[in-house]
């Protein structure tokens, strides 16, 4: 017989919201005590199983089939996609290559803080818009690592950086759940959040420096501050506005770098900033390598880089599913729990596909690197091995912490929150972005805090008299700055560059740097709803075409632009290093 939520088990919804918090509020403790992520993550799933059983009255049943489907997608594709990048990181590592890469980085420029620039801010802004899933942070932090970057540093700065691109990430996917979600058009809501986050994206540059070096060193590269924020804010805001939501991220990061690399050429600070605490051998930055080498060692970051870009391709994704795709519901769970209104909740089925998962692009780059940097496939399964190992708590932690977000997401515990925070009245407005933020914090993701709460914005939205397109919008700009401090998220952070067991270390790095920026989206939308009238899209005149929410723009021109920007990334990543080698030789 199928089990209905409850909504507001205490009839009361302020008590009920804090009973339902409660794992949060743990998550947030523990992490601040300094608790193994590990621990703190299945700590938080029993908490939540027993919450939803003895508060919620949720069957045992179906509270152990809510945590097998979350487990299971936090195992694929979230933890594949780690596993798959520190893999390449790994084999990069072990075949001498890397050493390579970090002497050209350093021909480049020595300097942490343009490193940081474009390695944390530009380079993985273009990954979250071409594959996402943990993959910016787990790859540039390993980067960042490998340059000689203070562990904490790397991890905290890339995922400080992956507020900026996150709203639009993997292929624009968050966007268009919202679109499904709320029944607005998806070029609608790109252009809210193209109005809202571009301002996040100017400051960010300056906010990474400052928190490495302070603002009187954050001075001396204002230049290359200036450029990387102002180019990746401009063309995140025109291709989120004329374009829609699928390549923001991806032409914002190549702009980004290619205006930083092209700054460099012909400029360069005056004084080479480092960590204090790094050992006093440094890279020679007067250390040349033939241009072939230079290609060589970058080839798994550049096969990487490409199929990602190519497996982001509509065509591609609808070939590989065709071969290896496999989809089945979760037996007992579908079906099994009807909402507060009677209607059966939609459960989606756990897709397998094995082929087009991001964390498949990565590992079949590395497979068609290892000839090129010298390494024998049986060394490379060696490693392979070594990097389950080496993720085994990471692995554990992540589904844990997702298994507890669909507990909570079956249960209605994160909709009880979701009320308590529309219940607010003419305040909504400021408290909408926290809606996002907590769904991104559950959930690790802006695309499920979407699937989440993007109704409930709206219909609030459209209650109190405001447009709902701010709301909806206020919900993947404030969703973002949870990115920062989720478990998966810390999770992934610690797996990529080594801080295994020491997941509250980065939480506290990033704490509050997630609550000032939060804080910043919240008023912004204020100023949206009762000041800024004029900044919201009038999207009643865009033509919707026949029953779907998918705008009027010829297909071509997204293709087209996919192209592009593979043709681009060639140039960037293939060209320049030869013309940079040659210059300099």
């Amino acid at each position: 017989m199928p089990w209905n939520q409850i909504i507001d088990p205490y009839k009361n919804i302020i008590v009920s919201a804090l009973i339902a918090s409660m794992p949060v509020i743990f998550i947030f403790w523990s992490l601040l005590k300094k608790m193994k992520g590990y621990i703190t993550s299945l700590l938080a799933l029993i908490s939540a199983m027993l919450i939803a059983v003895v508060t919620y009255h949720m069957p045992i049943q179906l509270v152990m089939l809510s945590t097998l489907h979350g487990a299971l997608y936090g195992l694929f594709p979230i933890c594949w996609i780690i596993i798959s990048a520190v893999f390449l990181f790994n084999v990069t590592v072990k075949s001498g290559q890397f050493e390579i890469i970090k002497d050209f980085m350093a021909s480049i420029t020595p300097d942490r803080r343009l490193q940081a620039l474009l390695i944390a801010f530009s380079f993985g802004a273009f990954l979250e818009g071409a594959a996402g899933f943990g993959a910016p942070v787990a790859i540039s932090g390993a980067m960042l690592v490998g340059l000689g970057f203070n562990p904490l540093y790397a991890a905290g700065l890339c995922l400080i950086a992956n507020t900026a691109p996150v709203a639009f990430g993997s292929v624009g996917t968050p966007i268009l759940m919202a679109s499904r979600m709320s029944d607005i058009p998806e070029l609608a809501i790109s252009q809210m959040v193209g109005r809202t986050l571009p301002i996040l994206s100017l400051l960010l540059p300056l906010y990474l420096v400052v928190l490495m070096s302070g603002f009187k060193k954050s001075v001396e590269v204002l230049p290359a501050i200036i450029v990387s924020g102002v180019s990746f804010a401009f063309v995140q805001w025109f291709t989120s506005n004329y374009m829609g939501p699928m390549l923001p991220d991806v032409l914002a990061g190549l702009a980004s770098i290619f205006c930083l690399l092209f700054l460099l050429k012909y400029w360069k600070p005056k004084t080479i900033w480092r960590f204090k605490e790094e050992p006093a051998v440094q890279l020679d930055s007067t250390v040349k390598h033939p241009a072939l080498e230079i290609l060589r060692a970058w080839s798994p970051f550049i096969i990487m880089t490409l199929f990602i870009v190519a497996w982001g391709l509509q065509p591609v994704k609808e070939v590989l599913n065709s071969i290896g795709f496999t989809k089945f519901q979760i037996p007992g769970l579908d079906g099994s729990i009807l909402k507060p209104d009677g209607s059966v909740l939609a459960i989606k089925a756990f897709d397998f596909n094995y082929l087009s998962a991001s964390g498949s692009a990565v590992v079949l780059a590395t497979l068609l690197s290892i000839p090129l940097i010298g390494i024998s496939f049986k060394e490379s399964i060696k490693i392979f091995g070594a990097t389950l190992k080496q993720l085994l708590f990471p692995i554990i932690t992540i589904a844990s912490i997702v298994g507890y977000a669909f507990v909570a997401n079956y249960s209605g515990m994160s909709i009880t929150m979701a009320f308590a925070l529309a219940s607010t009245g003419a305040l909504f407005p400021f408290f909408s972005p926290i809606l996002g933020w907590l769904g991104v914090f559950l959930t690790g993701s802006d695309t499920s805090a979407n699937a989440l709460f993007s109704k409930i914005q709206s219909s609030t939205a459209t209650t109190l008299g405001f447009d709902p397109v701010v709301a909806v919008g206020a919900n993947a700009s404030g969703g973002v700055t949870g990115k920062m401090i989720s478990p998966q998220s810390i999770a992934v952070g610690a797996a990529a560059v080594g801080l295994i067991g020491k997941e509250s270390d980065l939480f506290r790095f990033t704490f509050k740097h997630s609550f000032f920026m939060l804080f910043i989206i919240c008023v912004l939308t204020c100023l949206q709803v009762y000041v800024m009238k004029w900044i919201v899209p009038s999207y009643q005149k865009i033509v919707v075409v026949g029953s779907s929410n998918k705008l009027d723009i010829p297909n071509n021109i997204n293709q087209g632009c996919w192209y592009l920007s593979i043709l681009a990334l060639a140039v960037l990543l293939i060209i320049l290093p030869l013309a940079i080698n040659k210059k300099s030789s």
